[in-house]
């Protein structure tokens, strides 16, 4: 007998993009973030300059976590892909957008044994307000706040006004960078050309 297929993982994470392609005027309008989120208006889309590049050796770091605990890269060496995602600041527009998005692709990172761990140069405190009102999130959260921006620094993403590009560095099993995505900071990075990142790391 004919058996439908399930849909590969390609294909979840296209409808979960179209999903989310409409969360912003959605997410803007609900009350978790009703008037809390501030208008930082158009700005330079890159304004950094590389340190990495695909091949590299992913630079190892500690940082505080919203749990309390200290996470560091080299801990998920030999078990888990991962994923840095570097956001430029809590209480903004496309920030407060992209993060939740993630709750919701949270199999596609399963599927591909991968773990986020988001990074800004906010405060924990700051941090832990911000992730508390969006409804809390899977991952880790991480913060780059002292020495101000360091992490953010020796991967090349410290924008000129102290904050960090919207950047996603795909750190596979061995510790090494696989793929580099130094976004336009107006706009949220293409969740399904990250999940192709990551299905590559199963050949």
């Amino acid at each position: 007998m004919w058996k439908r297929k399930a849909p590969t993982a390609l294909a979840f994470a296209f409808i979960v993009c179209s999903v989310l392609s409409l969360m912003p005027k959605a997410f803007a309008a609900s009350e978790q973030f009703e008037g809390r989120v501030y208008a930082v208006g158009q700005l330079k889309p890159i304004d950094s300059e590389p340190k990495l590049k695909v091949g590299d050796k992913a630079p190892d770091f500690s940082l505080p976590s919203l749990s309390g605990e200290t996470v560091s890269l080299g801990q998920f060496l030999g078990k888990q892909n991962v994923v840095l995602s570097f956001v430029p600041g809590a209480w903004t527009p496309v920030c407060s957008e992209q993060w939740p998005g993630y709750n919701i692709a949270k199999s596609l990172f399963d599927g591909n044994d991968a773990v986020i761990l988001g990074i800004t140069v906010d405060s924990v405190p700051t941090l832990f307000a911000w992730t508390q009102q969006m409804g809390g999130v899977w991952f880790a959260v991480l913060s780059d706040f002292w020495p101000h921006g360091e992490v953010s620094g020796k991967y090349g993403v410290l924008r000129s006004n102290g904050t960090s590009e919207r950047a996603l560095f795909v750190v596979d099993k061995l510790g090494i960078v696989r793929y580099i995505d130094v976004h336009d900071v107006n706009e949220r990075p293409n969740l399904e050309v990250l999940v192709r990142e990551l299905e590559k790391l199963k050949n």
